[in-house]
């Protein structure tokens, strides 16, 4: 599962949830999985966990955090890559993992879908951009199932929008609301189904008043994307807040200060029969406190653009914080 298509709404990915569990229920986790011991070795007294990670750089780096402050704790842990929400998520109702990083919203759309079906939670959407609402929304749909939601922290991996530096200076620009009020017109460099998408061009139109010439079809936060912004054939892009190479295409981010986006604060959820012990929530809520957006997107960068691994990234980072001991 990459960044954007998780990005692209869990809603519509929860569709095909019934039809990609039985096509793949009889698969054991193995042929899923692929990952690393990253614990505290086999004698451990405190038992194992396993943290599981979706097939993307952010949720692999998150997972090796988990796993190496766990482990730290004096659990005896590894990381398990599975594809997609679609797969780990039952595994870890199941037991089969034991604490994945999450999205806020995305999970709660998810298991809204998965709760309620597709098309009531399309009716009915439980996520929003107040972080306290929707956390209180996702705990209500995930203690029923065996899971349990840790507290939600700064870090957020949600929609973002930017526009060039000198693009932002020349128009006094630092928030969507100022573009909505500047009248001026903007194209988007996106992906297309921006054209309808409600975070999107229509929600840009409908809470900042922000007027959508049309859609540049490059995708999200693509490499082209951002380059048709900087060249200013393009006056919008739609990227991450997790974006790590921003800087070096000389585009900013316009403040999404009417919350347009919803809440994809990372939090912790875990088996609650087998991980809900305090100590493992104290270890991570260490952790969740200390991590921001900003943290998160360079800990990206070192894994895409410097090709650093992710257990590497992530044990650097949780020294440099005094997360763990070694």
């Amino acid at each position: 599962m990459s960044r954007t298509s998780r990005i692209a709404g869990a809603v519509i990915g929860a569709v095909a949830l019934a039809g990609s569990l039985a096509a793949c229920g009889g698969d054991s986790l193995e042929k899923e999985k692929g990952g690393s011991d990253t614990g505290a070795g086999a004698d451990s007294k405190k038992g194992s966990l396993v943290v599981g990670a979706a097939g993307f750089t952010e949720s692999k780096v998150l997972a090796e955090l988990y796993a190496q402050v766990l482990g730290d704790a004096g659990y005896d842990t590894s990381v398990t890559t599975v594809k997609n929400r679609e797969l780990y998520e039952p595994s870890l109702e199941k037991g089969e993992i034991d604490v994945v990083p999450e999205y806020a919203a995305t999970l709660a759309e998810f298991l809204n879908a998965k709760v309620n079906g597709a098309e009531d939670a399309a009716k009915k959407p439980v996520a929003s951009g107040d972080v306290t609402a929707t956390v209180t929304a996702l705990e209500k749909l995930a203690t029923p199932l065996g899971l349990k939601v840790l507290p939600a922290g700064k870090a957020v991996d949600q929609n973002a929008f930017a526009v060039s530096k000198e693009f932002a200076d020349k128009n006094s620009l630092t928030t969507l609301s100022d573009l909505g009020a500047s009248k001026i017109k903007v194209k988007i460099a996106a992906g297309d189904e921006c054209e309808v998408r409600p975070f999107c061009a229509p929600g840009l139109k409908k809470t900042y008043g922000i007027d959508v010439t049309g859609i540049d079809p490059k995708g999200v936060g693509t490499p082209q994307s951002k380059q048709a912004v900087k060249d200013g054939k393009d006056q919008l892009v739609l990227t991450t807040t997790t974006d790590a190479v921003l800087d070096s295409y000389g585009l900013v981010f316009l403040e999404d200060d009417k919350k347009l986006q919803n809440a994809d604060n990372v939090l912790p959820v875990l088996n609650a029969e087998d991980a809900g012990a305090p100590e493992i929530a104290e270890a991570l809520g260490k952790l969740t406190d200390a991590l921001t957006t900003e943290d998160l997107a360079e800990l990206n960068r070192k894994v895409d653009a410097e090709r650093a691994k992710p257990a590497d990234a992530a044990g650097e980072y949780l020294r440099s914080k005094g997360l763990i001991k070694k």
